[in-house]
């Protein structure tokens, strides 16, 4: 499966977690797809193992082929 990522210095206030409210620092993003037309945004401390989803960073698109489209769109907020 194919995943985008993107390091980021998060930006004032942090990115905001649904597990553990905002991260700030050195972060990676990350994004997942779920299922065939769903893409997920996530979130690590640089080199960390553990991963948190970013709150209201969910697409959900029409057509499995604009998928690659949705994760860049993520990845756009920060």
């Amino acid at each position: 499966m194919r995943v985008m990522t993107k390091d980021i210095i998060a930006p004032a206030g942090g990115v905001m977690t649904d597990e553990v409210g905002a991260v700030t620092g050195e972060l990676t993003l990350a994004t997942e797809i779920v299922g065939d037309r769903e893409v997920i945004l996530k979130v690590q401390y640089k080199g960390a193992d553990e991963w948190y989803r970013v709150t209201d960073a969910t697409i959900k698109v029409d057509d499995p082929a604009k998928l690659a489209e949705a994760e860049q769109q993520l990845l756009n907020r920060f």
